[in-house]
């Protein structure tokens, strides 16, 4: 198994600007993912290299400073708003493996925004990777709480049930089965799937649930200070169980 890490980070965003280098409890928050990704590659993971792909020089001296490479500058039309995540993964791993000059098995992309996301998460990645047929491991929390017997819709003003017994109490164990949603910390991809199907999921992709407590994604002021928090919680409970 070879791997090459890629994390993306534009410099753009309306809603949080510079979110990717926002300080998050005392470093900027790409640290975080880069990190990750170093550590889980000094614990073992066949990782090859760790490539920040960004269109902002600040992003890119930060990831430098961090460990990262940054082999080369995001080109203008990949970065804008509503570019989407593939074409650029898949532009970095054109020029990554023309540099190496041979391909890579695995991608491993990684989103800033999910700073609470831990080497272990990455290592339970790779290692359910190996099941037969895999194409792909995704990330994913529980989403029972927007269960869809749960959810209403409004029309011409009128409350209506999502489903049809959507008025109906529901309780956790009347649900009938559990729902998710990918938290965006991981998508663990088959090179083939990626550049030749265009999909980070392929026919057989293998979930690797997380919890919600290391599940946030970054994208408002609330989800910052919410990861902040639970970061912060985390930290005081491993340095509690260290005797510090």
């Amino acid at each position: 198994m070879d791997v090459l890490a890629v994390i993306t980070a534009r410099g753009g965003s309306t809603i949080l600007p510079r979110k990717n280098i926002l300080p998050f409890c005392g470093k900027p928050m790409i640290a975080y993912s880069i990190e990750a990704a170093l550590n889980a590659r000094h614990a073992g993971a066949p990782i090859d290299r760790v490539i920040v792909s960004t269109d902002d020089a600040e992003i890119a001296a930060i990831s430098r400073q961090f460990g990262a490479d940054v082999p080369f500058m995001r080109p203008a039309e990949l970065a804008k708003s509503d570019t989407p995540s593939l074409p650029v993964v898949q532009h970095a791993i054109a020029f990554a493996e023309r540099e190496r000059g041979s391909n890579y098995a695995w991608i491993l992309l990684l989103q800033p925004t999910s700073p609470l996301r831990t080497k272990c998460d990455i290592l339970a990645a790779l290692a359910l990777s190996a099941e037969p047929d895999t194409t792909a491991v995704v990330s994913i929390a529980s989403a029972n709480t927007s269960h869809p017997r749960k959810l209403k819709l409004i029309e011409e003003g009128v409350l209506r049930p999502f489903q049809p017994d959507g008025f109906q109490p529901a309780r956790r164990q009347d649900f009938g089965y559990d729902v998710y949603k990918t938290n965006g910390a991981i998508y663990l991809t088959r090179r083939d799937v990626l550049m030749q199907e265009g999909s980070f999921y392929g026919s057989s992709p293998r979930p690797l649930i997380m919890p919600p407590e290391r599940s946030v994604d970054i994208d408002t002021k609330l989800d910052f200070e919410m990861a902040e928090f639970l970061y912060g919680r985390q930290q005081a409970g491993e340095a509690k169980e260290d005797g510090r």
